[in-house]
């Protein structure tokens, strides 16, 4: 799996349509999330497909919030964007608001990382450190089980995510949190021209 968007262009598309910080940072964590899962995952070579379908999942989102995942294939399609990744980016949806089932690994674990990103960016803001640094499972698992924490995080979706990648809770919040502390450093800095 291959994408014939540039990294600037996906950045260009995402921007389009969402202007709100809050939005773009979340695209850009799980657009370095999916980076770090393709090399754990053995999909190195697959690196730049797992990473735009990252940073443009919810590209619709921020504009067309009733029509999440519906919309996002024309505007993917009129950005150039291959079926594949338009799958990859409706897939994330199943079940809420789209019926495109999640089949490849990048597309479960997009499914998965997504809701659980923005739960452990939120207890990291909670964090002293502001930081998944130094964040361990342990405390990460406390907030995921307290339901008025990022009550918006579906724990749902994160344990079925988890399911059906056959993996626990635990690890998924393990691989996650390492996930993003690869790129955290990267994301702050490039969101600086964002939060002006």
């Amino acid at each position: 799996m291959q994408t014939n968007l540039t990294r600037e262009q996906g950045l260009a598309l995402l921007t389009k349509y969402n202007k709100e910080p809050f939005h773009i940072l979340h695209a850009l964590t799980v657009e370095g999330v999916m980076r770090w899962f393709a090399e754990d995952q053995g999909f190195g070579d697959e690196a730049d497909f797992w990473a735009m379908a990252g940073l443009l999942h919810d590209i619709d989102f921020e504009q067309y919030p009733e029509e999440h995942c519906k919309k996002a294939p024309e505007l993917l399609r009129e950005g150039g964007a291959e079926e594949e990744l338009i799958h990859a980016v409706c897939s994330h949806g199943y079940g809420l608001v789209s019926d495109v089932k999640p089949e490849h690994p990048m597309e479960k674990i997009l499914f998965a990382a997504d809701e659980l990103t923005g739960l452990a960016w939120a207890a990291a803001k909670m964090r002293p450190s502001k930081s998944t640094m130094d964040m361990e499972v342990s405390s990460l698992k406390k907030k995921f089980k307290d339901k008025r924490f990022a009550a918006g995080c579906s724990r749902d979706v994160i344990k079925e995510g988890a399911e059906a990648l056959g993996w626990s809770l635990e690890e998924l919040m393990d691989k996650t949190i390492l996930a993003m502390r690869s790129c955290e450093a990267r994301v702050n800095e490039e969101m600086k021209a964002y939060e002006n």
